[in-house]
C-alpha cells in the first residue's frame, strides 16, 4: 500500500485526490488548516501540520498549495526524503530554488512538476511530428491560451483565489504556465523574451491579466505567446510555420492540420474526438508513478521547472524595463 500526502486541498489537490482513489492500494494524507474537512473513506486522513504529515511517513507527496508556498514545503519534504509532485510552476520567485534542487540531489528524490499538458493527445501528437522532422525547419510558432477567470471555479469567489493575489504567486504569467512548458518541451530553451505583462481588465485582482511575450528560442525559432484571463470563451490555439508548411490546432476542433507548401493544401492528420481533460491528469498521475517506481527521473523535473520560472520573471522584468531580457538558465 502506498502512502501518498497531499499539502493544500484546493481544486488541484482535490482532483489529485480523487484520481489517486480511482487507483488501488492508495492512502490519502491531507495536509489542510480547514476546519470543515471530513471523509467518510477509512484512506484518508486529515492532518493540520506539514510535520504531522511527514511523520506518517509517507512514499509521495503532492505539493498543491499557493504557489509562493512551494518552495518551502517541498525543501521540509524533500529533506525528510520523500519524491515529489509539485504543481505548476515550481514558484513565483528563485527564492530557495537553488537549495532544494541540492537536497534532491543529494537524496536521489524523484520529481514532477504538474505539466497535464504534455498528456494532451493533440500535443503529444504534435510533439512527435516536431521529432520526426516532418515539418523540415521550423521558423516561428504562436500560441494561444485566452479564458475568463472567474469560469475557472464557478462555485468560488474568484477574487479570493490564489490566481488573483501577486502576493501569493498569482496573475496569468504564473498560473498559466502550461503554454511555456510545452513550448519549451517542443523547441528547447529559451535564450530572450520581450514582453507586456499587466492587468488591463475589469477584474477584482490585485494581479497581471495579460501576458504577451515573444521569444528567441536557443535554436533561434522565434515564438510568440498571448496569454489572458479575461476573455471568453475559452480558446487554446498553436500554429508553427516551417519551410514545409504549416502546423495548426486548437482547442475547439482538437484536430491537427497540416497545410503542406508542395500540395497547397490543408491536410487533417490527426483527430482527437473523445477528449477528457481529467484524462491528461489521470495520464500524468501514472507516468509519476511508475518513474517512482522505477526510480527514474521524469521528463519534467525541478530543472526544467526552474527554467520556467526564470522564463516568467524575465517576462515579467522585460515588462517592467520595456526591454529584451536574457534568459539565464
Amino acid at each position: 500500500i502506498m502512502k501518498i500526502l497531499i499539502v493544500g486541498f484546493g481544486s488541484i489537490g482535490k482532483r489529485h485526490m480523487r484520481n489517486i482513489l480511482s487507483k488501488k492500494n492508495m492512502n490519502i494524507i491531507i495536509c489542510s488548516k480547514r476546519k470543515d474537512l471530513k471523509f467518510q473513506e477509512k484512506n484518508i486522513k486529515i492532518v493540520k501540520t506539514l510535520d504531522q504529515g511527514i511523520a506518517e511517513k509517507p512514499d509521495i507527496a503532492f505539493v498543491t498549495n499557493e504557489t509562493s508556498y512551494h518552495i518551502s514545503a517541498a525543501t521540509k519534504l524533500a529533506n525528510a526524503g520523500i519524491d515529489l509532485f509539485i504543481e505548476k510552476p515550481l514558484s513565483s520567485s528563485e527564492n530557495g530554488i537553488k537549495q532544494l534542487k541540492k537536497i534532491i540531489k543529494q537524496k536521489r528524490i524523484i520529481t514532477l512538476i504538474g505539466c497535464d499538458h504534455r498528456f494532451h493527445p493533440c500535443l503529444k501528437k504534435i510533439k512527435d511530428i516536431i521529432d520526426k522532422k516532418t515539418l523540415g525547419r521550423i521558423m516561428s510558432v504562436q500560441v494561444e491560451s485566452s479564458s475568463l477567470l472567474s469560469d475557472w471555479h464557478p462555485y468560488e469567489d474568484y477574487r479570493k483565489g490564489y490566481s488573483a493575489k501577486e502576493k501569493l504567486g498569482g496573475g496569468i504569467a504564473m498560473t498559466m504556465t502550461h503554454e511555456l512548458d510545452f513550448l519549451q518541451w517542443f523547441f528547447g530553451d529559451i535564450k530572450e523574451i520581450f514582453s507586456i505583462t499587466k492587468k488591463i481588465s475589469e477584474l477584482e485582482i490585485t494581479a497581471d491579466d495579460i501576458s504577451t511575450m515573444t521569444m528567441i528560442f536557443k535554436n533561434n525559432i522565434i515564438g510568440e505567446l498571448h496569454l489572458d484571463y479575461f476573455a471568453r470563451p475559452q480558446f487554446k490555439s498553436c500554429k508553427i510555420k516551417s519551410t514545409k508548411g504549416t502546423l495548426y490546432w486548437n482547442s475547439d476542433e482538437n484536430s491537427i492540420k497540416i497545410f503542406y507548401n508542395n500540395q497547397n493544401k490543408w491536410k487533417t492528420i490527426f483527430q482527437e474526438k473523445k477528449f477528457e481533460r481529467n484524462q491528461m491528469f489521470v495520464k500524468e498521475l501514472e507516468y509519476f508513478l511508475k518513474c517512482v517506481k522505477n526510480r527514474e527521473c521524469s521528463f519534467n523535473d525541478i530543472n526544467d521547472g526552474e527554467k520556467i520560472v526564470q522564463v516568467i520573471l524575465g517576462a515579467k522584468k522585460s515588462s517592467q524595463m520595456k526591454k529584451i531580457v536574457r534568459i539565464k538558465n
